[in-house]
């Protein structure tokens, strides 16, 4: 997490720095990743970075929890959109983002996560789904999913059925950029996953 310096930064010195560190990360992974790069973007010594954040994976980080934050933020917005079925609004987030980011820059940061992806890339892009920050967040989203539709019979079903419906999302991502795929194949082969999950695996006798 950011220093609490970083947070007393007048807003302009605290938006080109994170826009500096937003277009090295778009430009390459995290790993290769330059520190000096940033700097240099940002207009600041490179002292003057330790006293923002510990190193690159702590501005990294920080970065892919706000776009969490957003994407969550958006994925309520499609609960609510969707009367809570949660089939449709995880596959207009799916959607939102093959056909809907204008910024470039973010999408090319989202895809170096992705195809450089690490557990705690993955834990951080769960809450975009799961809202794991906070009890409350949980509960929230929870609480817009329509159960109804859904086959569970006990509470604790539901964290499973978001847990397999954000899984299934993260892997199509992957699967996404790491083969090359266009976004109308991307989105068919999301599409056929979410009517197999929709429809049951089982055959009922």
């Amino acid at each position: 997490m950011p220093k609490p310096t970083f947070f007393n930064l007048p807003d302009e010195k605290r938006q080109k720095l994170i826009h500096a560190a937003g277009e090295e990360f778009s430009r390459v992974p995290l790993f290769e990743a330059s520190i000096s790069n940033i700097v240099k973007a940002a207009g600041i010594p490179r002292g003057s970075f330790y006293q923002y954040f510990e190193d690159k994976e702590d501005i990294f980080f920080y970065l892919l929890n706000e776009q969490a934050v957003k994407r969550k933020n958006s994925f309520i917005a499609m609960l609510e959109k969707h009367d809570g079925d949660i089939f449709e609004a995880v596959t207009e987030i799916y959607r939102e983002f093959l056909y809907d980011m204008p910024d470039e820059e973010e999408r090319n940061f989202l895809k170096n996560a992705f195809l450089n992806v690490t557990h705690k890339i993955e834990d951080a892009f769960t809450t975009m789904f799961s809202g794991t920050q906070s009890n409350e967040q949980i509960e929230e989203i929870k609480q817009l999913i329509n159960r109804e539709i859904l086959n569970i019979s006990e509470e604790k079903e539901l964290f499973y059925v978001i847990q397999i419906l954000t899984a299934v999302v993260f892997r199509n991502f992957v699967e996404k950029f790491a083969r090359e795929l266009s976004d109308g194949e991307a989105m068919d082969n999301f599409t056929v996953e979410m009517n197999l999950l929709k429809k049951g695996l089982a055959k009922r006798t």
